[in-house]
C-alpha cells in the first residue's frame, strides 16, 4: 500500500497512537521505537496533519507537502478570529424599568 493511500484510509485512533509512540518514543506496550519505526511513523503522523486537520501550529506541513511557518503576527490575528467578545450588563431589578 502506498503511503498516500494509508493516510486517506488512517483512522484518527491510529494517528493518535502514532503520534503519542513518536512524542515519547515508545509503543503503547512500552517497547522503545526503533530509529527507523520512529521515522516512519512522524513522516505518517506529519502526511495524516497535513491531509486531514486544520493546522493552527507555527510550523506545520500544508496539504500541499510545502512547510508553512507562521509569525506571531499572523497567530495572533487568527486567535483573535477565534475569541467571542462579549460585554455583561449588569441586571436591573424589576421595580426599576418601570
Amino acid at each position: 500500500m502506498q503511503p498516500e493511500q494509508l493516510i486517506e484510509n488512517m483512522s484518527e485512533a491510529l494517528y493518535l497512537r502514532l503520534r503519542e509512540a513518536v512524542e515519547t518514543g515508545r509503543w503503547p506496550d512500552g517497547n522503545p521505537l526503533t530509529e527507523q519505526q520512529r521515522e516512519d511513523s512522524l513522516s505518517l503522523v506529519m502526511m495524516y496533519q497535513a491531509r486531514h486537520l486544520d493546522q493552527t501550529e507555527p510550523f506545520s506541513i500544508g496539504k500541499n507537502g510545502q512547510f508553512i511557518s507562521k509569525s506571531k503576527a499572523e497567530m495572533r490575528r487568527e486567535r483573535e478570529q477565534e475569541i467571542t467578545r462579549f460585554s455583561i450588563q449588569p441586571e436591573t431589578p424589576e421595580s426599576d424599568k418601570t
